[in-house]
């Protein structure tokens, strides 16, 4: 099955679905060329990617980039948001929750100092 609303042979416009895989998490998920990560992600079943202060689950809320519900990791740019990010063929996914954030802070904040020759 397609993700795709309109079937490529029905298409009217003439686009034609150029097959991308992404992997999330180490786990390959196949797209199509022109979707969004949130969509790649949405299509293959996932529902929720990251969780809120509250556990609760997040992923798509807004889908126009406003809310920030779906950010993810992607290579190494962290705070991407899934729904404004075309997926490229190759891309490199990683979730992201509160913990990894604040460790991953702590840690960028360390190494500034070393290299900046200051103590926290």
């Amino acid at each position: 099955m397609s993700p795709r609303r309109i079937p490529a042979a029905r298409d009217a416009v003439g686009r034609r679905e150029t097959p991308l895989t992404i992997t999330v998490d180490g786990e390959p998920v196949a797209g199509i060329e022109g979707q969004t990560l949130a969509g790649v992600l949405l299509a293959s079943g996932r529902r929720a990617w990251r969780h809120g202060r509250s556990g609760a689950p997040r992923g798509v809320f807004c889908g126009i980039g406003a809310c920030f519900d779906c950010l993810v990791t992607v290579g190494a740019e962290r705070d991407v948001r899934a729904c404004r990010r075309r997926a490229r063929d190759g891309d490199e996914v990683r979730t992201q929750t509160r913990d990894q954030t604040r460790d991953q802070a702590r840690e960028r904040a360390r190494e500034q100092a070393r290299e900046g020759g200051t103590a926290l």
